[in-house]
């Protein structure tokens, strides 16, 4: 989402790790070089945000400075950069649509008109609720099984209007479905089945052939 757009946000005064997450804190920092621990911010980024419920406040932003050494500008720089960081609160489950080309040419209109159909909002919002944020993004690199919704951390995919639909009522139920393909193709195969190999090998040879090859 990562947009300062919208109404002013309420924002705490203080933050800091929990004792849990300022431990993997500090594993990040310490895989890099004492003149160099600035590398970590973006997983220290990432971490604030999953330890606020899927944003980063500024408080967080400049607590992850002090650990760094850096410039509180700095990691503002990069929280603003980069699109997986929320700097506005966002439900529960933030739905991202991917609404480039491969997704577009096989439905993903769709996929977008059945979530605001089903939520009652649009790109952008979230529900009255708060467990539902739909926004749109960039290309999110499974376009074999497009079109794509990525629910949070999961990928799911082979989507059209109806599975959709049925998609957030699963996850609004409080089950959500195995990520993947929704039709149960496996991994990225050929949506309309295999065409070539449709035959096991035989034992490898030797000579690096197969008993059928001779």
């Amino acid at each position: 989402m990562n947009t300062t757009e919208g109404p002013p946000v309420a924002q705490p005064e203080s933050f800091e790790f929990t004792p849990e997450n300022h431990e993997r804190a500090q594993a990040h920092i310490a895989k890099y070089p004492p003149s160099r621990q600035a590398s970590a911010v973006l997983p220290l980024l990432d971490l604030a945000q999953r330890q606020m419920g899927g944003w980063v406040p500024r408080a967080a932003m400049d607590y992850v400075a002090g650990l760094l050494g850096m410039a509180p500008i700095r990691v503002y720089e990069v929280a603003t950069f980069y699109t997986m960081f929320n700097l506005r609160p966002v439900g529960k489950y933030l739905l991202q649509a991917c609404t480039t080309t491969p997704c577009w040419l096989r439905g993903s209109n769709d996929v977008v008109a059945a979530c605001e159909k089903k939520l009652g909002i649009h790109m952008g919002g979230t529900t009255e609720d708060g467990l539902f944020t739909l926004v749109e993004v960039e290309c999110l690199g499974a376009c074999v099984n497009a079109p794509i919704l990525q629910v949070n951390d999961d990928f799911y995919e082979d989507l059209d209007g109806p599975a959709t639909e049925a998609l957030l009522g699963a996850f609004r139920a409080g089950s959500p479905p195995r990520p993947g393909s929704v039709i149960g193709r496996h991994g990225s195969a050929p949506i309309k089945g295999k065409t070539t190999l449709m035959e096991t090998p035989g034992p490898a040879t030797a000579g690096g052939g197969t008993d059928d090859a001779r």
